[in-house]
């Protein structure tokens, strides 16, 4: 009877046996056709520039045509979608990011064909978008994030901050950083970052968590002050700007752009393709080719990168939640 009982766990066990030569045969011979690389974004921008750098050396490494496919559309969930749907043979991989992967799936749960994480086999973290708080430097008198932190908490709720939409980054960010000062602002949506930073450069809003590629050329010509960078370590383009989270704590925000497999991908090569991505992003040539369009490179293990996208997922539903954001 013992033995009966345990039939299902010894058959297991020999299955797993039986397909780990298996797939260490695939992990040895892949690829041995052609990659389909799917970016969720139109060409151009971060994500594109990091998808195309990745694919030009897996390429170059291991002889096989990779080709990046944009498939944008849906706030990146369209290209998702088709990931997550596609072989899981190694031979289709995709870029994820936090829209697609954490913000969106948590303000909108039903609205997807996939599930954020679950349906996906983490490969690595390719690179971060710094964003900085940034303030009018005519209309906000605080020079430092603690005296701005005092100056909203002696106007609450009478200044306005803007965003590049409802449930965009930059809008999750600022709302974070409230929750943790215990501070209240307007929210202005709008339709992108564009119209955003000229409001902001107007005075109609007051101040934003924006990208650093945009905002640091106004912060440079002296129509914006930084106050501080939304990540976890000081910003390569500004050294001495502080850390948010060095006056609050816990604060680490930065939109992030992974290379990711469709769940259910053979672990012996999503460790393959980690191994190859993270010693690339290494290297110096790779560092500086992303600095160049203001990302920071991170680079980590499968298993790393599955835990963060896991723990992303979770810190934004609690944000929005908390917020009580809506989508539009």
């Amino acid at each position: 009877m013992r033995l009966l009982s345990r039939a299902p766990y010894l058959l297991a066990a020999l299955l797993g046996l039986a397909l780990a030569p298996a797939q260490a045969q695939d992990a040895a011979s892949y690829p041995n056709k052609p990659i389909r690389l799917i970016v969720p974004v139109p060409p151009g921008g971060a994500a594109d520039a990091m998808a195309r750098l990745v694919a030009e050396h897996l390429q170059s490494k291991w002889g096989q045509p990779v080709t990046v496919d944009n498939k944008p559309g849906a706030g990146s969930a369209l290209g998702l979608g088709l990931l997550a749907a596609s072989p899981k043979d190694g031979y289709t991989i995709g870029m994820g990011n936090i829209a697609a992967n954490a913000i969106n799936p948590a303000l909108q749960p039903k609205a997807f064909s996939y599930q954020a994480v679950k349906d996906f086999s983490a490969i690595s973290l390719i690179g971060v978008t710094p964003l900085v708080l940034v303030v009018n430097a005519d209309k906000v008198p605080a020079k430092t994030l603690a005296e701005f932190v005092a100056y909203l908490k002696a106007n609450p709720g009478k200044l306005a901050y803007g965003s590049s939409g409802v449930g965009s980054s930059l809008h999750i960010a600022m709302e974070l950083f409230l929750q943790k000062t215990g501070t209240k602002m307007l929210h202005v949506p709008y339709k992108g970052s564009s119209p955003m930073m000229a409001d902001l450069l107007g005075g109609q809003v007051v101040a934003a968590m924006d990208a650093a590629a945009t905002s640091w050329p106004q912060v440079q010509a002296g129509k914006l002050r930084a106050l501080g960078v939304a990540g976890s370590e000081r910003a390569f383009f500004a050294p001495d700007l502080p850390l948010v989270r060095e006056s609050v704590s816990g604060f680490d925000v930065k939109p992030w752009h992974g290379l990711m497999a469709p769940a259910g991908t053979p672990q012996a090569i999503v460790n393959k393709l980690s191994e190859e991505v993270q010693a690339f992003l290494r290297t110096p040539a790779a560092q500086t080719k992303l600095q160049d369009k203001g990302i920071v490179r991170v680079g980590n293990s499968a298993e790393q990168f599955q835990a963060f996208m896991a723990s992303e997922f979770e810190l934004y539903k609690k944000v929005i939640q908390d917020a009580g954001i809506k989508a539009d």
